[in-house]
């Protein structure tokens, strides 16, 4: 590790800024274009030349994929605003209306680089034998091979469509790919448009035999281009384009809804109606074709983006061909703890040995689906209780429910019918467990339940023991491979009853009048942050060390952002691991000098929210409080959901979130990024010894985790000052 970490760099001269923007809009950056920046750093690892080839093209990929999701949901809904004639300013200071105009500026051009990013690559992959065909560019057997694939695998699926008073306009779906055709019949020249909706069924890139060990591909619209003539017989083309339409997918729903399920499956058929937010469309369109489509969608020109290139650059992810590992990140498989493993796998015994935390994906998810199958076929466990928010369609975590009620245990679970672009798979799931005998509730009409915890309650002699999962991340085994989470296994009583509390307060309404070791939103969460972050700004003026850690994937409330600033003012030293989108400005002149922001994109998605105050000590100290959280430190999260902050009360797991990962996560320099005074983030320095927090983590297990074999080899990264 070198010298120049996030911790030991002299903080850079802080920019002064008016009086009037420290105390107003100006000392918030926007959300927005905050986002719009995390997406750009996502898209500079496809840059990366220290990040394998097709592992770049990933990126390009989720970039893709983000800039999507932004348009159907936060642009959406900025653009409704300013229909309406909204102009409520934002925290810092700018309307719907003008938000709109900075965000189309900043996306066209991350669409444009996405684009160079792509022919790049794509010049790269050519070099490593995989290789991107056109229709010119098929030989004889390849035009055979494809004819085949044509007749049996797409012809069935297709539904070409004439553009006539006979035939009016389809609908076009969100997302929906298309490609348009000015069409001429042989007979007499008579003109015909038509539209061929390209079915999302099947694959984008159509693998091709390989030819000396080369893979190749051909686009899917390649393919339907040579074929028009089985599709359209007895006319030929003269012009094309292909589009792809985003829509508003935000959903509305009715406060006072009778059936919640049943108000969710219609609001889910409307989102697919929403207006068109953004359309792509390639370039030298014909003229007629693009006027056509435009008139049809009810869309101006501002909607439209003419793509010189590809369209639908989040299909690329399907060139992830896994047989070229050498273009892959290396293999990596995640760790049984082994505590665990001392246990024979038997969760319940290890948790009861002592508190344990787990961190994902280092350590398998495969525990917490083990401890709830465990529950499941235990005679002795009673009830389990469990928080659903976003899980895998076939979950392993839905089944041992399921499996557990048909054995007759009481088994409570609460689907969160909101979770966006989840809320089908949840429905699903929520009927399949009603099935099966358990009791499914769905928490609040105004509030999301983004908690995540689990309860399994065990007869142990002659009393009732608490085992209690609380987790940083959704219980989705798939997704679990690529986020960074906490998992924390206790039977601490306290956190037991704590976790009942919650689990009556969402089923009954019944507000918990005093929690033991958590705090929850919308209640106790904000004002708990709020009070450790004055407490740390009252040891600072006492003159004691005072210092705050804290890791998340968004900070823009501005209760909370404002806290920081008083914080700092008073002179404690904070610093930030925010992966994403962050409205606070650090750096400013008696405001904000002694703080520091930096983002760790790289190989993992990080996703864990940890928030360490020094109290009186310092970090990292023996005497920290420490927490884990589900929540982000944003309005929504902090004001209109139910989340859930647990205090860190064992030493061990105390140590291993403080010493090892925060001191990790603070120490990295491969894959951070530090943020500027003007929003902008930095790339840190590079170096060939630089320290690479998700290597470190792959390397060394987690402290909690260690069974017999004890935590010795386990190298320091921070000392505890007390």
């Amino acid at each position: 590790m070198t010298e120049a970490n996030f911790l030991t760099a002299t903080l850079p001269e802080p920019v002064e800024i008016p009086e009037t923007h420290r105390t107003g809009p100006k000392r918030f950056f926007n959300r927005e274009l905050s986002w719009l920046g995390f997406n750009w750093r996502v898209l500079d690892e496809a840059r990366n030349p220290r990040v394998p080839l097709l592992e770049r093209l990933r990126f390009v990929s989720i970039s893709a994929t983000n800039l999507d999701e932004f348009y159907t949901v936060r642009v959406a809904g900025l653009r409704e605003l300013a229909k309406e004639g909204n102009t409520t300013p934002a925290a810092d200071g700018l309307t719907p209306a003008e938000q709109l105009v900075l965000i189309d500026k900043d996306a066209r051009k991350l669409l444009q680089s996405q684009q160079t990013a792509w022919n790049q690559l794509k010049r790269e992959m050519e070099d490593e034998g995989i290789h991107i065909l056109t229709r010119s560019k098929l030989a004889a057997e390849d035009k055979a091979e494809m004819k085949h694939y044509f007749l049996h695998k797409v012809f069935p699926v297709l539904s070409p469509l004439a553009i006539d008073p006979a035939h009016p306009f389809p609908f076009i779906p969100n997302t929906g790919f298309c490609l348009a055709l000015q069409l001429e019949r042989d007979s007499d020249r008579r003109p015909l448009q038509a539209l061929l909706p390209i079915p999302a069924q099947i694959d984008r890139f159509i693998p091709l035999p390989s030819k000396e060990g080369a893979h190749r591909f051909l686009p899917l619209e390649e393919l339907l281009l040579i074929h028009l003539g089985s599709l359209f017989p007895g006319y030929t083309a003269v012009g094309s384009c292909t589009f792809r339409v985003l829509r508003d997918s935000d959903l509305e729903l009715e406060e006072e809804a009778e059936d919640l399920v049943r108000e969710f499956e219609t609001a889910l058929k409307r989102r697919r109606r929403g207006e068109v937010v953004r359309m792509k469309l390639s370039a030298g369109a014909p003229e007629e074709l693009r006027s056509v489509i435009m008139r049809e969608l009810q869309i101006g020109e501002e909607e439209v983006i003419e793509v010189r290139g590809l369209i639908g650059v989040a299909d690329l992810k399907e060139l992830v061909v896994d047989d070229r590992r050498d273009l892959l990140w290396p293999s990596f498989t995640p760790r049984v703890p082994e505590r665990v493993q001392d246990h024979e796998g038997d969760m319940f015994s290890a948790i009861r040995q002592k508190d344990m935390l787990l961190h994902h994906p280092y350590e398998t998810f495969d525990m917490v689906v083990r401890f709830l199958q465990q529950a499941a076929r235990d005679p002795n466990v009673l009830a389990i209780k469990q928080t659903l928010y976003r899980t895998s369609k076939d979950s392993p975590i839905v089944s041992a429910l399921c499996e557990a009620a048909e054995d007759g245990k009481s088994v409570t679970a609460l689907v969160e019918l909101k979770a966006r672009f989840d809320e089908a798979a949840n429905i699903q799931q929520s009927r399949r467990l009603e099935r099966s005998g358990a009791h499914v509730i769905y928490g609040f009409i105004n509030y999301k339940t983004h908690a995540k915890i689990s309860a399994v309650v065990r007869r142990e002699g002659d009393q009732l023991v608490t085992y209690t999962h609380y987790g940083t991340g959704n219980y989705h085994p798939i997704t679990a491979k690529i986020y960074t989470d906490l998992s924390l296994f206790t039977c601490n009583p306290a956190l037991g009853r704590d976790a009942t509390k919650v689990f009556n307060y969402v089923g009954g309404y019944a507000e918990p009048e005093e929690m033991e070791n958590l705090s929850i939103s919308p209640i106790t969460l904000k004002p708990t942050l709020l009070k450790r972050i004055a407490e740390e700004a009252e040891h600072a003026k006492a003159g004691r060390p005072a210092e705050i850690w804290a890791k998340m994937n968004s900070l823009i409330e501005p209760d909370v952002i404002d806290a920081l600033y008083a914080a700092s003012q008073a002179g404690v030293k904070i610093s930030l691991v925010v992966r994403g989108i962050c409205g606070l400005r650090p750096g400013i002149k008696d405001l904000s000098e002694n703080i520091r922001v930096k983002s760790i994109v790289g190989r993992f998605l990080e996703h864990s929210r940890i928030a360490c105050f020094g109290n009186g000590q310092g970090l990292p100290s023996r005497s920290a409080r420490v927490y884990i959280s589900s929540a982000d430190w944003m309005g929504r999260n902090l004001n209109r959901r139910v989340e859930t902050l647990v205090e860190i009360t064992n030493d061990t797991v105390k140590a291993q979130i403080v010493d090892q990962i925060m001191a990790a996560n603070m120490a990295d320099e491969t894959r951070s990024w530090v943020m500027q005074p003007d929003g902008r983030f930095d790339r840190f320095p590079f170096a060939e010894d630089a320290f690479n927090c998700h290597d470190f983590f792959m390397k060394y297990p987690s402290l909690s985790g260690r069974g017999t074999a004890g935590a010795a080899d386990v190298p320091k990264l921070a000392t505890p000052k007390d």
